[in-house]
């Protein structure tokens, strides 16, 4: 049974890639040691949920097959179960790993592909009676981002997400375990992610805890001119409008930094 999702907002979700290539840390926890070590310090800093990756969806990214992945992932998953009761996200799209990362112990699909691109994922999610994570995504990492258009960006997300939550719900999930993700920078422009930004609580109308993912990504380094090693402060203040524009939850990779932005913001929101 997966352990009982955090309900008080703002969540953290503190992203563990262990792969060679993802855009921000890649090749940093690829050693089991290190990965797990890397989890502790988020949890110890306030992190809610450990997102926990094995293959990167970065722009222009080729696919791992399924082995590699599974070899990435599952002993990570299962080491910090040893240690932890943090809820587990894996950050996949084949149904097989996460029927095998749910069986070590993991309670979230994290699917950026929003339960499209493996007809089999929705029934494994429902089986484990587990959390999913539905994200827009608009064509795969290796093409998403060569010449995004849309006529509304916001009308179409939403019809995407409605459409994908009902979808779930008649594949046997459990409404109440379902949350969506608009999909910064899959498959979007630098205006697509600004207006998501802005418009955020639309998505509420859903009626599912909204998860928001701009963590150190080339949105902010367009916008404010900087490379990725100096993201950090925009990162920062894009939490901060996503958290007073209605998002519940935050995936980053600088979980003491996000926690301070979020704590201060919560106390102005509560005054």
């Amino acid at each position: 049974m997966p352990r009982a999702f955090p309900c008080n907002s703002p969540v953290i979700m503190g992203i563990l890639n262990v792969t060679p290539d993802s855009f921000s840390d890649g090749g940093r926890h690829l050693d089991l040691q290190d990965a797990v070590g890397h989890a502790k310090r988020m949890i110890d800093d306030g992190a809610n949920i450990i997102d926990i990756g094995g293959e990167s969806t970065r722009p222009f990214s080729d696919p791992v097959d399924e082995d590699e992945e599974l070899s990435r992932v599952l002993p990570v998953i299962e080491t910090v179960r040893a240690i932890s009761d943090i809820p587990i996200s894996v950050d996949t799209y084949k149904a097989s790993v996460a029927d095998k990362a749910l069986r070590a112990g993991a309670d979230i699909i994290n699917d950026i592909s929003g339960l499209t691109y493996d007809d089999r994922m929705a029934g494994v999610i429902a089986e484990h009676d587990a959390y999913a994570v539905i994200m827009h995504i608009r064509g795969t990492p290796k093409h998403m981002q060569e010449n995004p258009v849309y006529e509304n960006v916001i009308a179409e997300i939403m019809a995407f997400l409605r459409r994908q939550s009902s979808y779930a719900v008649r594949a046997g999930i459990d409404e109440g375990k379902i949350m969506i993700d608009p999909g910064i920078g899959f498959g979007k422009r630098v205006e697509d992610n600004l207006r998501i930004l802005k418009m955020l609580n639309v998505f509420k109308e859903l009626g599912k805890p909204v998860l928001i993912g701009t963590s150190m990504k080339s949105f902010i380094g367009k916008v404010t001119g900087s490379p990725l090693e100096e993201r950090v402060e925009g990162t920062l203040a894009t939490l901060a409008v996503a958290f007073m524009n209605g998002a519940d939850i935050f995936r980053v990779h600088d979980v003491a930094g996000a926690k301070k932005v979020l704590t201060m913001v919560k106390a102005v929101m509560d005054a």
